[in-house]
């Protein structure tokens, strides 16, 4: 009985998860042309039953775990950025997460910058894994 009561209640958080993702993907835009100049990746999430303060701890331990430097938190103002140089030319790409009171709930609202000559593939999944950490 014990296995069975387990196995539904995985079943039942796979669809949520996945609905999670598929929002955040929905809200994911990128501006600038590649190369050419800076781009700015961004996306944001609504969670209408997450306390504004418990949503932005669970962000900042995100963005710690995916391992960006520089980490600047203003908790009172629900800023948080972040600095990561992955490419090894000494210019960092910025990450900027604003987490803001929405009703009972909160949104959370997370931008990364790159600068002319840079690319970031893959960037809407990693911003979305960092946002869809309140719904976790």
């Amino acid at each position: 009985m014990l296995a069975r009561i387990t196995c539904v209640f995985a079943l039942a958080i796979l669809p949520a998860t996945s609905a999670l993702a598929d929002a955040c993907a929905g809200h994911y835009e990128s501006s600038g042309v590649p190369l050419v100049t800076g781009i700015t990746y961004k996306t944001w999430m609504v969670f209408p039953s997450i306390n504004s303060n418990v949503a932005f701890d669970k962000v900042s331990q995100a963005v710690l775990a995916e391992g960006f430097v520089d980490v600047n938190v203003e908790k009172k103002l629900g800023t948080l950025t972040a600095q990561q140089e992955t490419s090894g030319s000494g210019r960092p790409q910025t990450l900027r997460v604003v987490v803001r009171k929405n009703g009972k709930g909160s949104r959370v609202d997370a931008v990364f910058i790159v600068q002319p000559g840079q690319v970031a593939p893959g960037v809407g999944k990693n911003l979305c894994r960092i946002v869809n950490s309140v719904g976790e």
